[in-house]
C-alpha cells in the first residue's frame, strides 16, 4: 500500500501528522510502530514520507543478514547527511568517520558516536526539518540500534522526526524510554475495502478474511497467490500467517526465470543493495543485470534511491522467501561469490562475513578473517558486533586451544556490550576448554565476576574476582591487584568482614615498588573500619600512583570513592570533576554517570544542592539513555535526598522507590543506603522524628553500616534520637562515628561531633560544644551544616531562656535554609524565632532567581555565562545545539537577561 491507499490507519495518520507538523514548527519528537510482518508498518512509513512535503528524508532498513556487521544499518541510513559532516564538532566527526570506516579509528567513547548522529541529524535538518525512518529496526546491529537510539532519546528543538518500525517479540528491538504504537488488524469494514481490488467468489472471499486476521499485506498478496496456485493457498492444515505469506512469495519468485532468481538470491544475501556488487557476484552465478527485470516488472524488487545504484526488496517478506526458499548449496554459493566480489580492502568486514556464511565446517581462513574484523569492530567500540565475529571465529576454528582463545575474546567484548549472559556463556565455555593457562583462567574469571556484579550477584562476582586473583599472585601481582582493587568493590556491598578481608588480600600482594598500582592498596586499606591510623591524603597518592605509569579510569574511580568514604571531599572533588571533564570532551556518555556520582556526593556533602541537582538531574538522563539501572537507582536515591531537604514528600518517596528496586536475595539495590538516608531525613524535617529514626537505625546494620550514607547521616540519628527522648539509641553510631572522625581528621567532621555531643549534653555544658562546633564549621565552610548547628544552638539557647542571644545563630541559620529552599527546616527555625519575640519576615527566595531553572537550564545557562558557544555546550552536555539554543530561549526571560553578553556580565548576581 502507497500513500493515500491506507485503510482503517486513521489514527496513525493522524499522530503521524502531528509529529510531522511540529517537526516544521522546530520540535522534535520520535516514534516506534511495532507489529506483526505485513501489518502495515512499512507502508506507514511510505505515507510518513509522502506526507513529509519538503522536510528532509534519510531512510534505511535493518538487514536479518547484517545485525552482526558494524554500523552497517546506520551507514546506510546516514548517506544522503554525509554532507553535512563537516559541521560536526571534530571528535564527533572522526568518531563518526571512524564508524563508517571513512578514516581511522579513533578509539574513542561508544556514546560518542550516538551523539555525533544527533548533531549530524540536526545539521541536516537545516530549516525545513528531518524526517528519519527506519524499517524492521529489529534487525539492525547493535551499534547501529544503540547510537540511533541515544540520539532518538536527547532529541528536543532540532525538528527532526524519527521512526521506526520493528516486528513484535521479546527482544525485538528494545527501546524504552520512546513512544510506542502497537498496530493490530484492520476493522472488518477497512479489511473488506482493501479486499475489494480484487473479484473473488463470496466463500474465497470469507475465507480470506478469516485467514488474513486483518492482516493489510495478507489481504494483498494471498488473493494474488490463489490465482496462481488455483487455491492451493488454503489447502488443509493451519499454517501461521507469516509462513503462508512467505508461500505466496514462494509462488511469485518460482515463476521467474533461473537466471533471475540467482540475482534476486545474491540480492537477499546482501547487505546494501549496491547494484555493482550484486551485479558482480550474481556474474559468477550466471546471472546479468537484464535478468532483473522480470523482478522489477512484477514488483518484487524496486530501485532504491533516484540514480538507480541500489535496489531493495517491496517488502522484508520478499527477501526472506527468496532466502529461505534456495536450496543450501545455492546459498553458500551465492556467498561465495559475493565474498569474491568484496576483495577490495574497504570491504574487509563483509567479506570475512560471506566467508563465513559460505563454509561448512572448520574453515581456519574464514576464521581468522573474523577474528581481524572482531579487533577492527573492538577498536571502534562496537562490541556487540565483535562478540558475534569471535564467537563465529571460534565455531570455525579448527584447534581447540584457538577456539578457547576466541571464546575468551568473545566473551570479554560481549562484557564489555553489556551482554551479561552470553558474556558468562562464553567465559565459561573458554575456561572448560583451557584446563589450566592461569593467566587466561584469571582473566576469564575477572570477565564473568563483571557479568555477575553487574547483574546484582554481588557474591558470585566477589568469589570469582577472589579466585582469579588466587591463580595469578605470583606470577603476575600487578594483574591480581587489578581483580582485587574491583573485589574491593564488590564486597562493599557485601559487608564489613568481607571488605576487610579483601583489603588484607590486596595489601598482602608481593607487589613490585614500581608498579603503578602499589600505592592504592596502602591507602584503600584505610577503609577498613578497626583502623584508627590516618589515611594519606588522596592528592599524595595519585601522585606516586601517576609517576609509576597510567591508571586506568576504573582504578582512578574507586580511588575517588575511597576519599569519599575517608572523609577527603575536597580532593575527590577536584579528581572527580577531572575524570568528567575527560569524559565530556571524549565524548564519554556512557562513563560520565559513574563519575558525576562521586561530583554530586562531594556537591551535596558540601551543601551545594542547586548544583547537585543540576548534576544529579543530568546524570540521570544520560543514566537512563544509556541503560545504566545501577546509576539509575543511585541518582533517583540522590534526587530523593535533596527532595527531603525541600520537604517534599511525593517527590522523595517516588525517588527512594526507585532506587530501593532492584535489590535480590540477600543484596540491597545499589541505591538502597541513599534511599533509607533520605526517608529518614524528610521524616526528620517534617517532625516524625520516631520514623526517622527507625530508619537511619536501619543503616546501622549490615550490609550497610560501613556505606558513606551510613556514616554521613549519624549526626541525623543522634538528633532524631534526642527528639524521641531515647538518647541511649545513639550512643554506639556516635561511639563508631566519633572514631571515624578522629581517623579521618578533618574539621567539618570534627563539627559534627561536636554539634552531637551538645544535643546529648544536659545543662550549661552543651553550649561549649555548640560554640566549638560553630568555630569549626567557619573554618571548613560547610554553610548548611552551620545552619543545621545554629538552629539546634538557638533552640538551646532559647530553651534556657536567653532569647536575645538566640536571634543571632536563628536568623543565620533561617538564611541559609531559606536560600537553599530546605522549606521544613526554614519553618522550624522561623518558629523558633518567632518563640523569641522577633517579627516574622517571612520565605525569602531560594537560591537568588537562579531558583526559576530548570536543572537544564541552569547547567546550559551557568556554561554560557563562562563564554562557551551553543555547540560546545552542546558536546559537553550530549545533546544538539539547537536544543541548546531552545534552552537558552526559555532561560533569559526568567533570568531577566536579554542576550549573552548580559548574562555574562550578571552572572554572579544570577546565582549562576
Amino acid at each position: 500500500m502507497g500513500a493515500g491507499e491506507l485503510h482503517g490507519r486513521k489514527t496513525e495518520e493522524d499522530t503521524i501528522a502531528e509529529l510531522l507538523a511540529g517537526a516544521r514548527a522546530g520540535t522534535s519528537a520520535s516514534l516506534v510502530l511495532r507489529g506483526e510482518p505485513g501489518i502495515g508498518k512499512t507502508a506507514l512509513l511510505d505515507h510518513a514520507a509522502a506526507a513529509a512535503g519538503d522536510m528532509r528524508l534519510v531512510r534505511g532498513t535493518g538487514v536479518e543478514f547484517e545485525a552482526e556487521l558494524l554500523f552497517s544499518g546506520l551507514q546506510l541510513l546516514l548517506r544522503p547527511a554525509l554532507g553535512s559532516l563537516a559541521a560536526l564538532p571534530g571528535p564527533q566527526r572522526e568518531a563518526l568517520e571512524a564508524a563508517f570506516g571513512l578514516g581511522p579509528a579513533a578509539g574513542s567513547e561508544p556514546m560518542l558516536v550516538g551523539l555525533a548522529v544527533l548533531s549530524l541529524l540536526a545539521e541536516h535538518a537545516n530549516e525545513t526539518g528531518l524526517l528519519c525512518l527506519v524499517d524492521d529496526a529489529q534487525w539492525l546491529d547493535r551499534a547501529s540500534r544503540d547510537a540511533l537510539l541515544f540520539a532518538a532519546r536527547r532529541l528536543h528543538a532540532e525538528g527532526v522526526v524519527m521512526i521506526f518500525a520493528a516486528r513484535d517479540g521479546e527482544g525485538a528491538f528494545p527501546a524504552p524510554g520512546l513512544p510506542e504504537s502497537r498496530l493490530s488488524g484492520l476493522a472488518p469494514e477497512a479489511a473488506a475495502a482493501l479486499l475489494d481490488r480484487h473479484s473473488l467468489a463470496p466463500a474465497v472471499r470469507y475465507r480470506l478474511l478469516a485467514e488474513a486476521g486483518g492482516n493489510p499485506l495478507a489481504l494483498l498478496e494471498l488473493p494474488v497467490a490463489l490465482a496462481a496456485e488455483g487455491g492451493s493457498a488454503f489447502s488443509p492444515g493451519a499454517l501461521p500467517l507469516t509462513s503462508r505469506l512467505r508461500l505466496a512469495f514462494h509462488g511469485q519468485v518460482s515463476r521467474m526465470s533461473e537466471a533471475c532468481q540467482s540475482l534476486l538470491l545474491v540480492a537477499a544475501a546482501d547487505e546494501t543493495g549496491e547494484l555493482t556488487v550484486i551485479l558482480r557476484a550474481a556474474a559468477v552465478l550466471g546471472a546479468a543485470v537484464e535478468d532483473l527485470s522480470p523482478a522489477e516488472r512484477a514488483g518484487l524488487v524496486l530501485r532504491g534511491d533516484a540514480d538507480g545504484t541500489t535496489i531493495r526488496f517491496r517488502h522484508p517478506l520478499i527477501r526472506a522467501a527468496v532466502y529461505q526458499r534456495a536450496p543450501l548449496g545455492q546459498r553458500l554459493a551465492a556467498h561465495r561469490a559475493l565474498a569474491a566480489a568484496l576483495g577490495s580492502p574497504e570491504h574487509a568486514d563483509r567479506r570475512a562475513w560471506h566467508l563465513a556464511a559460505a563454509a561448512t565446517g572448520a574453515d581456519e581462513d574464514a576464521a581468522a578473517a573474523l577474528e581481524r574484523t572482531a579487533a577492527r569492530a573492538r577498536e571502534r567500540n562496537g562490541h556487540e558486533a565483535a562478540a558475534a565475529a569471535y564467537e563465529r571465529a571460534a565455531r570455525l576454528s579448527a584447534e581447540p586451544g584457538a577456539r578457547a582463545h576466541r571464546e575468551a575474546l568473545a566473551a570479554e567484548a560481549a562484557l564489555e556490550a553489556g551482554d551479561l549472559e552470553r558474556a558468562r556463556a562464553l567465559g565459561g565455555s573458554a575456561a572448560r576448554r583451557l584446563n589450566g593457562a592461569p593467566a587466561v583462567n584469571a582473566r576469564i574469571a575477572h570477565v564473568r565476576a563483571l557479568a555477575d556484579f553487574w547483574q546484582g550477584s554481588y557474591s558470585a562476582a566477589h568469589r570469582l574476582l577472589l579466585d582469579g586473583a588466587g591463580l595469578i599472585r605470583d606470577t603476575d601481582p600487578g594483574q591480581a591487584a587489578v581483580l582485587l582493587i574491583q573485589a574491593v568493590h564488590t564486597s562493599w556491598y557485601l559487608g564489613e568482614q568481607q571488605l576487610a578481608a579483601t583489603l588484607e588480600r590486596l595489601i598482602a600482594l608481593p607487589l613490585d615498588g614500581a608498579d603503578p598500582l602499589a600505592p592504592v592498596g596502602p591507602y584503600l586499606v584505610h577503609l577498613d573500619r578497626n583502623r584508627s591510623d590516618r589515611p594519606p591524603p588522596l592528592g599524595d597518592t595519585l601522585a606516586a600512583v601517576r609517576r609509576r605509569g597510567r591508571t586506568p579510569d576504573q582504578v582512578l574511580m574507586i580511588l575517588c570513592g575511597a576519599a569519599l568514604a575517608l572523609g577527603q571531599d575536597a580532593d575527590a572533588y577536584e579528581l572527580a570533576t577531572s575524570l568528567a571533564a575527560g569524559h565530556r570532551a571524549r565524548g564519554g556518555a556512557g562513563r560520565l554517570p559513574t563519575v558525576l556520582f562521586f561530583v554530586v556526593e562531594g556537591e551535596v556533602f558540601t551543601g551545594r544542592h542547586l548544583d547537585a541537582l543540576a548534576t544529579a538531574s543530568e546524570a540521570l538522563g544520560l543514566a537512563r539513555d544509556t541503560g545504566q539501572r545501577q546509576w539509575v537507582s543511585q541518582f533517583s536515591s540522590v534526587l530523593a535526598y535533596l527532595a527531603a531537604t525541600r520537604g517534599e514528600e511525593a517527590a522523595c518517596r517516588r525517588n527512594a522507590e526507585e532506587g530501593l528496586a532492584g535489590a535480590t536475595a540477600g543484596t540491597i539495590s545499589p541505591g538502597a543506603p541513599w534511599a533509607h538516608w533520605s526517608l529518614g531525613l524528610l521524616d526528620l524535617g517534617l517532625g516524625r522524628a520516631e520514623a526517622a529514626l527507625a530508619r537511619f537505625e536501619r543503616l546501622t546494620r549490615e550490609p550497610m553500616r560501613h556505606h558513606i550514607c551510613a556514616t554521613r547521616s549519624t549526626p541525623d540519628l543522634v538528633e532524631s534520637a534526642v527528639r524521641v527522648g531515647a538518647r541511649e539509641r545513639a550512643a554506639e553510631p556516635l561511639a563508631r562515628f566519633e572514631r571515624w572522625a578522629a581517623s579521618v581528621g578533618q574539621p567539618w567532621a570534627d563539627a559534627l561531633v561536636m554539634r552531637c555531643r551538645g544535643l546529648l549534653t544536659a545543662g550549661d555544658q552543651a553550649e561549649a560544644f555548640y560554640t566549638a562546633a560553630l568555630e569549626l564549621h567557619d573554618q571548613d565552610g560547610r554553610a548548611l551544616e552551620y545552619a543545621r548547628t545554629a538552629l539546634l544552638y538557638g533552640e538551646w539557647l532559647r530553651r534556657a531562656r536567653r532569647k536575645a542571644e538566640a536571634r543571632g545563630p536563628l536568623n543565620e541559620a533561617l538564611e541559609v535554609f531559606d536560600r537553599l529552599g530546605m522549606r521544613p527546616w526554614a519553618e522550624r527555625t522561623r518558629g523558633e524565632l518567632t518563640a523569641t519575640g522577633a517579627q516574622d519576615q517571612g520565605p525569602r527566595p531560594a537560591e537568588g532567581v537562579a531558583a526559576g531553572l530548570t536543572p537544564q537550564e541552569l547547567q546550559i545557562a551557568r556554561l554560557a555565562a563562562q563564554g562557551l558557544s551553543n555547540r560546545d555546550i552542546a558536546a559537553q552536555l550530549f545533546l544538539s545545539h539547537r536544543t541548546v539554543g531552545y534552552h537558552l530561549y526559555k532561560a533569559y526571560p526568567k533570568l531577566g537577561v536579554a542576550s549573552r553578553s548580559e548574562l555574562k556580565d550578571f552572572a554572579g548576581r544570577l546565582g549562576l
